[in-house]
C-alpha cells in the first residue's frame, strides 16, 4: 500500500551535483526511518543515508559524509538527497526506502546515477 518513486538521477561530471526526490504516496504515516540506498552493478545494496520521522536522527555512510545531505519533507511525503562532489564511484542506482519496523519496509523504482567525464 506504499508506493515510492525516485526520481533526478542522471548523468553528471566528477566534482557536480545532483538532487534525487523520493514521492510516497499510499498509507505512510507513522514511519519509522525513511532513506536513500545504492546498488552498483556487481556489488550489494548499501545504506547511505536515512532520516527518522520525528525528533529528527540523521545517519550518513562514511562514503558520503560532508557530501551527501538528506532532507525530508512529512507534510509532502517527501525525501531528498542533495549530492555534491559528486564521484565517480557515487555511481550506481539510488533507491530511495521507508522503514517501519525491520518486517516492514518499502522501496522505490531506483533511479541511475552516472558520474562520469
Amino acid at each position: 500500500q506504499v508506493q515510492l518513486v525516485a526520481s533526478g538521477g542522471g548523468l553528471v561530471q566528477p566534482g557536480g551535483s545532483l538532487r534525487l526526490s523520493c514521492a510516497a504516496s499510499g498509507s505512510t504515516l507513522d514511519f519509522h526511518t525513511i532513506g536513500w540506498f545504492r546498488q552498483a552493478p556487481g556489488k550489494a545494496r548499501e545504506g547511505i543515508s536515512c532520516i527518522s520521522r520525528n525528533d529528527p536522527n540523521i545517519y550518513y555512510a562514511d562514503s558520503v559524509k560532508g557530501r551527501f545531505t538528506i532532507s525530508r519533507d512529512n507534510a509532502k511525503n517527501m525525501v531528498y538527497l542533495q549530492m555534491n562532489s559528486l564521484k565517480p564511484e557515487d555511481t550506481a542506482v539510488y533507491y530511495c526506502n521507508i522503514r517501519y519496523s525491520l518486517q516492514s519496509d518499502y522501496w522505490g523504482q531506483g533511479t541511475q546515477v552516472t558520474v562520469s567525464s
